[in-house]
């Protein structure tokens, strides 16, 4: 393990048995498994957040959860429980309703003829184990575990294969001859199948997916959560069943049930096991098999991102914020769909938010509501697109517009007309790099000298999934990655990266969660000048380096070298031959 000073802090002897009332921390330090900054560090997280010390520790990455363990197994006088790394009894886990393992942060493990294991984030709480003691009907073995490893604990037990597995043993309803609407309508009302759907969207939001996709095949559906950018299979609903699936999401929707030979769209809310309000836009499209569905989530009301915690690097971060001080001009964030294109934009609008300043949004859809913020949904059906809203805006005395995404020349050259006119506009655009921009906007139509005076600057990014920091190991670079990265080797010496060795907590993938890379182009007057001559992507790209740009490639070898994602996955998203 490593305290803050990043050099190896073993510890120096095992924690006794007995319970003692020194304080965790003073007994972390006289052991030498933390420093004192690593504690003060801890310690004013735990004014912030209300958490245990010892969960804080584990959660920062300063100590392992079996060394926490020991520490706190012997100030309780409980045995310690690391569930991560526990094969659980799922049918022994569901004897206790989810409900109440997640209220009390309580989850039995295994049992006996006579007693059963719970695992408890506070088993020194007589009542709770009380409770469980007459709820369950069996001797009740207290074991301590950390609160989150509880959390991560309950999500596998009751996990949308489990759910929906259950649901699908008790259908007994035969959808084979469903001939007409009102029998497909009485289907989708039949309650397994309400509870199927439900128990779908509930997994996704609990499994933190981004996009749930059920596809028809020959002789199945198979549903896929997006997770970290990619598809992972959860279950199989057998083929019978498929039309009265799809026929329930098209009742919550609100889309025309009988129509199945044209993709329709529609959307939903619902509320997930956190309380948060979710947006689910459903889309529908005919296939040779039947139809697909896929449903995109969005939480209502989602907290704003902040600009220094998305993965700019200080110098990038520095020239980006330098865009948006400006009073009028147009920014471009660049990249493919989910790049996480929009969390910039409302970052970049929640930074310089001001009760002061006119800020106006149009995005299909409102992702992020931000308080002081007008925001406008596209609705195509009434006329209300980008173009025509942006018209509005500009009638609406703004300071600061946001067009969710430039998809036409209409829509480009109104909003680059707004930022020659006086207001700060920002948008994005489909593009590989920031570079491409300037030459998308070309094909679009956009007159050079148009291009040239009004654009401020382009952000190109991408998502990087993050090495587990539960599983990582750092081991050596090959010669093949030396080479291919055009990494350092100092000394004989090979440079650390890190590696993923795949755990419950990433579901044996070693990697969890996602960072942005990110590139930052400032138009300076060599730029705008290539821009007028029609410079070609390369020059201009060439041009941009020369002037400071760090590429997404560089920004995501430099993260690879922090530690914080693979090889592979530069590989895999961004590498290009430069």
């Amino acid at each position: 393990m490593e305290g803050s000073s990043g050099k190896s802090t073993p510890i120096a002897q095992k924690p006794s048995g007995r319970r003692t009332s020194r304080r965790l921390g003073d007994v972390l330090i006289a052991d030498g498994v933390i420093d004192e900054h690593t504690l003060r560090q801890a310690l004013e997280k735990q004014k912030q957040t209300g958490q245990f010390l010892g969960e804080i520790l584990v959660g920062s990455g300063f100590v392992k959860a079996a060394v926490i363990g020991q520490y706190l197994s012997a100030r309780t006088g409980f045995p310690f429980i690391d569930l991560s790394e526990h094969e659980l009894e799922y049918s022994v886990a569901r004897e206790l309703p989810e409900a109440i393992a997640r209220a009390k942060c309580v989850l039995p493990f295994a049992s006996s003829a006579k007693t059963i294991r719970v695992a408890f984030a506070d088993p020194l709480n007589l009542a709770t184990v009380d409770e469980l003691t007459a709820r369950l009907g069996k001797t009740v073995s207290p074991f301590l575990a950390l609160r989150s490893d509880i959390d991560d604990a309950i999500n596998r037990v009751f996990s949308i294969r489990h759910k929906a597995e259950s649901v699908l043993e008790r259908l007994t309803t035969d959808f084979e001859d469903l001939s007409s609407d009102e029998d497909l309508e009485a289907a989708a009302e039949d309650a397994p199948i309400v509870r199927l759907v439900n128990n779908i969207v509930e997994g996704a939001i609990s499994a933190g997916a981004s996009d749930i996709h059920l596809e028809p095949n020959e002789n199945n559906v198979r549903v896929r959560y997006r997770l970290d950018g990619l598809l992972h299979e959860q279950m199989i609903i057998p083929k019978n069943h498929a039309p009265a699936t799809v026929s329930r999401l098209k009742i919550m929707s609100k889309m025309d049930i009988a129509e199945r030979r044209r993709p329709q769209d529609g959307r939903f809310s619902t509320k997930g096991a956190d309380g948060k309000e979710y947006d689910v836009r459903v889309s529908i499209m005919p296939t040779v098999y039947g139809e697909k569905a896929v449903m995109r989530l969005l939480v209502k009301s989602a907290s704003w991102a902040v600009l220094n915690k998305l993965g700019f690097y200080p110098d990038q971060l520095e020239r980006f914020e330098s865009f948006i001080k400006r009073p009028h001009g147009i920014i471009l964030v660049t990249g493919p769909t989910g790049s996480g294109k929009s969390t910039t934009l409302h970052a970049a609008l929640h930074e310089i938010n001001d009760p002061a300043l006119n800020i106006n949004t149009i995005e299909d859809p409102v992702e992020y509501r931000l308080p002081g913020v007008n925001h406008i949904q596209v609705n195509n059906k009434i006329g209300v697109n980008f173009a025509s809203g942006l018209r509005t805006l500009v009638r609406q005395d703004p300071d600061v517009i946001m067009v969710g995404e430039i998809r036409d020349p209409e829509t480009a050259e109104i909003a680059i007309q707004a930022a020659l006119t006086g207001h700060l506009v920002l948008s994005t655009l489909h593009t590989n790099d920031a570079p491409g921009a300037l030459i998308r906007l070309q094909h679009m139509g956009v007159e050079p000298f148009l291009i040239a005076s009004s654009l401020i600057g382009v952000v190109g990014q991408r998502l990087l999934r993050n090495v587990c920091p539960d599983c990582k190991t750092m081991v050596p670079a090959t010669n093949e990655q030396i080479e291919t990265f055009g990494l350092q080797v100092e000394k004989g010496e090979h440079p650390l990266i890190p590696k993923g060795q795949g755990c419950r907590k990433c579901s044996k993938r070693g990697l969890r969660g996602r960072t942005a890379v990110y590139e930052v182009m400032s138009m300076s007057e060599s730029l705008r000048e290539s821009v007028l001559a029609r410079s070609s992507g390369d020059v201009v790209k060439e041009l941009a380096i020369a002037e400071g740009m760090s590429t997404m490639r560089q920004s995501g070898i430099r993260r690879m070298l922090d530690g914080k994602t693979t090889p592979e996955e530069i590989v895999r998203v961004l590498y290009v031959e430069e």
